[in-house]
């Protein structure tokens, strides 16, 4: 996966191969290779293990789901993760206003919830399905309004990381 991330309004390129089993997650950014523990032991603290070393991280997702609030320590960073496989920018960089538009898995999981079905009307922000990812619940939104064109996976599905969920047109 290839990733855009903003730090606090600072660009910077994050090249990411994701692999996870159970709470194992190997991972390959920017050219080095970690092998982590993540665990979420409450609602928006994610605990990471590398090797030795475990981080707490507050997470707290703003109203988008690529806009992060990542407390670690005493610091805190407001973090946006962009993914150009899920939404191409207009040259407003607020995402399409007209065609279709793919809503893909960020990560792997499982389908728990389809919200809108095929054929659906929906509005910018409407929940389209919910993914299950390292034990948290991830509500797949719908960028602009539209209609659902297609559902891609079913409840109960296993998704892999980049794959298709759902076709806003």
């Amino acid at each position: 996966m290839h990733f855009l991330a903003k730090f606090d309004n600072e660009d910077s390129e994050i090249n990411v191969r994701l692999e996870q089993h159970d709470e194992r997650i190997k991972a390959l950014i920017d050219g080095r290779n970690y092998e982590l523990e993540v665990s979420f032991p409450e609602p928006e603290i994610c605990l990471i293990r590398n090797g030795t070393k475990i981080i707490e991280a507050r997470i707290s997702r703003q109203r988008t789901t690529s806009n992060f609030n990542v407390s670690i320590g005493t610091d805190s960073f407001a973090v946006e993760i962009i993914d150009p496989r899920r939404l191409k920018p207009n040259a407003s960089g607020h995402g399409p206003t007209d065609g279709s538009v793919e809503l893909r898995a960020m990560m792997p999981g499982k389908v728990v919830r389809i919200l809108n079905a095929e054929g659906s009307q929906v509005s910018k922000g409407d929940g389209i399905l919910v993914v299950e990812a390292m034990k948290m619940q991830n509500e797949i939104k719908s960028p602009r309004d539209g209609k659902v064109a297609k559902i891609a996976a079913s409840e109960g599905a296993t998704v892999a990381a980049g794959e298709l969920l759902a076709v806003i047109e």
